[in-house]
């Protein structure tokens, strides 16, 4: 009796790795699949935004190869989000045709893997997508942080950058005041915001009684009204300054509303100190009772 030996063919095909191309050149996707599939890839075609957004919520990518700049709105920034969120363990890779764009790119789309500058030849690519398919460490972090954590931990650096713009202005430099009476009750208005980005994005702006102290303390040290809107002006600087400094780590699902909520509670905290200010200037504003 013949035993029948066991062939490759009989052992169950390795699974390929899928890669979404999107591009709204059909030349461009057509060689690029050509070259991507003889190199051991499946690669899915998508033209348009959309057409990768569908295919994104509904099918599984091992990587995104994109382009950035495409004709509808939203173009590659969009598709990769959709793709971080979606499938956060694919490789994003993202291609420009503006060679100064790699370096500002890596600032604007953090999301993404890697920014590769036009020309880039196929070979590269697929390099590229075999290096960090086999070592993950070589990838991205995708630990992301909230804006309140940021601003928790890079509290004291916040104040630095602060006391550094202000006693550089020349309007708040006038007077001279030392780090201690500077700060004022900066550390409370900081914990104040950072508290109100841990709330629902729902949430009204605190009633801050630190605020109201800060504007009466300027009172004490011979600001103006216009002095207390422009020191809130630079905290707004500085804060954003921070995010700046770890846009690697921030949370882009929320960012938006948690900028929105600094914002709004910088306002909030300029108009009580103003009010705090007002109060302690109102004896000498209304004058002594007759």
């Amino acid at each position: 009796m013949e035993t029948k030996c066991s062939t490759p063919h009989d052992e169950h095909p390795v699974a390929k790795h899928r890669i979404l191309l999107v591009d709204d050149n059909d030349d461009i996707r057509a060689v690029f699949q050509e070259g991507l599939e003889r190199r051991g890839f499946e690669v899915v075609q998508a033209a348009t935004v959309n057409q990768a957004l569908t295919l994104i919520s509904t099918e599984k990518f091992d990587v995104l190869l994109t382009d950035l700049h495409m004709p509808d709105a939203g173009d590659g920034l969009t598709v990769v989000s959709a793709m971080r969120h979606a499938h956060p363990q694919a490789i994003t890779l993202v291609q420009s045709g503006y060679p100064a764009m790699q370096e500002a790119a890596t600032t604007i789309l953090l999301q993404a893997d890697e920014i590769l500058a036009k020309p880039v030849s196929l070979a590269q690519i697929a390099q590229i997508i075999q290096k960090k398919l086999s070592n993950p460490k070589d990838r991205m972090a995708l630990n992301k942080d909230r804006v309140a954590t940021i601003l928790q931990r890079d509290l004291e650096a916040t104040i630095v950058d602060w006391m550094y713009r202000v006693t550089n202005n020349p309007e708040l430099s006038i007077l001279a005041l030392n780090p201690q009476d500077r700060t004022g009750h900066l550390r409370l208005l900081m914990n104040d915001l950072i508290l109100r980005l841990r709330l629902p994005p729902t949430s009204k702006a605190l009633d801050s009684s630190a605020a109201r102290e800060h504007g009466a303390l300027r009172h004490k040290q011979g600001y103006t009204v216009g002095m207390v809107v422009e020191e809130s002006r630079i905290l707004q600087v500085s804060i954003f300054g921070t995010l700046q400094n770890n846009l690697g780590r921030v949370d882009f699902s929320t960012v938006l509303l948690d900028v929105m909520a600094i914002a709004d509670e910088v306002d909030s905290q300029l108009k009580q100190a103003v009010v705090g200010f007002l109060e302690s200037a109102s004896p000498k504003l209304v004058g002594s009772p007759a």
